[in-house]
């Protein structure tokens, strides 16, 4: 999903004394603060580099404000998920340490491992890449889950968003009213539930050739359908890529789960919602990611088609 939540976003944009001397003393070892370098547009999160290198070279620092509750809700939830993702050695960065409250660090602040790769999206995407993208969707389909406070029952990807709400407000298209309309008549699909990224986007993923070695962003992350992160991960191939990279990243998630997807239809169509009427929204997200000839109009087309085929498979009685 391109509405990526970004964990403190804004707040900081420069580092104080007080959480560089907190991030060194949870390395520990004796170690400083030898550089800092902001990894999404000059500012927060950052790399974090130490010396003398000890067991931590470098780790990657997340800020938020303590006077927000949705920032204090999403740093316990991308807490609570590096620990789940980390006792079932799912590909994410390792938690060093986390101030949930910001009383050491001056501000919440999260701590971690630095993982292999990047996550620049290429213009063109391998049957590989895509099929990768899928397995990674299931290797977190395989762990049960049920709600908690912290990684609560998700229904859809980017929950604290209430997109259509931000339609209503700012315009929608009959196409959009027409699949929400739609779903409105269809129950939710049931089954147990397990762990969901909940914003499983190429953004949030990284990647050393076409294979992921890491997914990032956990904030979003609960319990629910495996459904949500496969449909966000199909979405967003068809986005970049175009509309046949969807069955690759589902073709990916088969082979690697063993079984075959449910209910997809259904979930593509949820994943088509979690936008906006006009994609200008997501436009700077995907340059940012190298992604400059990615325009609203092409993002809205390719929009679209997706959801038309999700409705038309949905009329179908397809999965």
């Amino acid at each position: 999903m391109v509405f990526s939540r970004v964990l403190g976003v804004g707040y900081v944009r420069e580092l104080s004394e007080q959480v560089l001397r907190w991030a060194a003393g949870a390395v520990g070892g004796d170690v400083r603060v030898a550089a800092v370098t902001g990894l999404r547009q000059g500012a927060n999160p950052w790399l974090v580099e130490f010396e003398p290198a000890g067991r931590v070279e470098a780790a990657v620092l997340r800020l938020g404000d303590p006077a927000d509750p949705g920032h204090r809700q999403r740093f316990a939830t991308e807490v609570a998920a590096l620990r789940v993702a980390g006792d079932h050695r799912l590909p994410a960065a390792g938690l060093i340490a986390a101030d949930l409250d910001g009383a050491a660090a001056g501000a919440l602040a999260v701590l971690t491992t630095v993982l292999p790769g990047h996550s620049r999206i290429p213009p063109v995407a391998s049957t590989e890449r895509l099929r990768d993208m899928g397995a990674t969707a299931a290797a977190l389909q395989a762990v049960p889950l049920p709600p908690r406070a912290a990684l609560p029952l998700r229904s859809r990807s980017i929950s604290d968003v209430d997109f259509a709400a931000q339609r209503r407000e700012k315009g929608t298209t009959a196409l959009m009213t027409a699949a929400e309309e739609r779903l409105e008549r269809l129950p939710a699909p049931g089954g147990p539930t397990v762990f969901v990224h909940g914003d499983l986007w190429f953004g949030n993923t990284l990647w050393s050739g076409d294979r992921c070695t890491g997914l990032v962003d956990w904030d979003c992350a609960g319990a629910g359908s495996p459904g949500i992160d496969l449909g966000s991960a199909r979405f967003d191939a068809a986005l970049m890529f175009g509309l046949p990279a969807a069955e690759e990243v589902l073709a990916g998630w088969q082979r690697a789960a063993g079984r075959r997807a449910e209910q997809v239809a259904y979930w593509d169509v949820v994943a088509a919602l979690g936008t906006l009427a006009d994609m200008a929204f997501c436009v700077p997200a995907l340059h940012d990611q190298g992604r400059p000839d990615l325009d609203a109009d092409l993002l809205g087309q390719r929009r679209d088609a997706f959801l038309r085929t999700a409705l038309h498979r949905l009329d179908a009685g397809q999965a």
